[in-house]
Parts: structure tokens; sequence; C-alpha cells
């Protein structure tokens, strides 16, 4: 089986597993998960944060999301560039004027009513989505390559993390030399310090 196979094979047996949570069970798990983020000091120190908004049944993000703009951080959110195909992001401080239903349904910010970041420097703090993991940080995201792409342009590398159901944790992923890894994974069982 070549590496594309396994990992999709893996996308679709993660995702069909996490299907299967009642909503009422992914809702508790992100719940816990958003109070382990919150904890976190990486997020506590960091002034500006990345964020996403999630679709499916992923981690519930809108929730942290909220208390990231309570606690008086600087938020950016992610908008697919169709042009470039590549993520761009954009300050957003209002969830409910700044946002619409873009590419797959997932909520992005409007171009016309957003700063654009000039440079990824200025963000301390990226809260990255994904469909499985393994414990030392390795990453499978949906196949499009758009935050591959993203971090290779970062001179400055923020504090990396993931929010996952522990089910998505897994023995291993097949790496690219472009893959980057995570350096927290926080489930609703355990916060995972990623070795190097």
């Amino acid at each position: 089986m070549t590496d594309q196979a396994v990992k999709q094979a893996l996308r679709k047996s993660i995702i069909a597993l996490r299907e299967q949570l009642s909503p009422d069970t992914r809702a508790a798990h992100s719940a816990v998960i958003t109070e382990r983020l919150l904890q976190l000091p990486e997020y506590q120190q960091a002034n500006a944060v990345l964020g996403y908004m999630n679709f499916g049944a992923e981690f519930a993000s809108e929730l942290w999301i909220q208390q990231v703009l309570a606690d008086g951080k600087k938020l950016a959110l992610p908008r697919v560039n169709r042009h470039t195909n590549q993520l761009d992001l954009y300050w957003v401080d209002d969830l409910e004027n700044q946002l619409e239903s873009g590419l797959w349904g997932i909520r992005e910010p409007v171009v016309e009513r957003c700063e654009r970041l000039s440079t990824l420097n200025e963000v301390e703090f990226a809260l990255l989505p994904g469909v499985a993991f393994t414990r030392d940080g390795a990453r499978l995201g949906y196949g499009g390559g758009f935050y591959d792409k993203l971090l290779a342009h970062m001179t400055h590398q923020p504090t990396l993390v993931a929010a996952a159901f522990a089910l998505q944790i897994v023995e291993q992923i097949p790496q690219e030399a472009t893959d980057v890894k995570v350096e927290w994974i926080i489930t609703e069982q355990e916060t995972i310090a990623c070795s190097e």
C-alpha cells in the first residue's frame, strides 16, 4: 500500500469513528478540550492566536474561539484563497458580522470586513485542525496540504497545538519532509506533550 493509500484509509476510518460519536458526546468532549486549551501556559501568554472554524464532526472550536476574544486576544482565522490554493489569514473580532459560509460550508472571514495579516509572524499560538495525530505530534490533515503550505512560510514558529478526540490518536502516520508536527495535542482524556 502506498503512503497515500494508507493516509486515505486512515482518513476514512477516523472520520467514520468521529461521526459515530453522538452530538451530546462530541459537545461534552469539546467542552473539556476547550477548558484544557485555555489552561495551557503557551495559550495564556500569547497575545495573538490562530484558530479555525470547525466543520462536520470535528472538535467544536467555536467555544474556544469565543473565549479567545473574551480574553482580549487578537484572533486570526483562515480563508481558502481559490486563486493561490493557499490559506489567507484575517484578524476577526466579531464572529457574527465578519464571517460567512465558505468552502465546504466552513465559516470564513469576509475579505471586505476584515484586516488581512501581512505576516504570519505575529501569531504566537496556532490551533490546527486535523483528522488523526500520533503521540509524537505527526498530523494527518484533510488532504489539501493547506496548513503545511501555510506553516512552511512562517519564519517564526508559533506554538502548534491540536485539539482532537482521543479516538483520533493513532499509532503511526506516513510522514513527508514537508509535514509539520504539533507540540501539544489536547484530547478529552489528556494533554499530550509531543516529544521531538
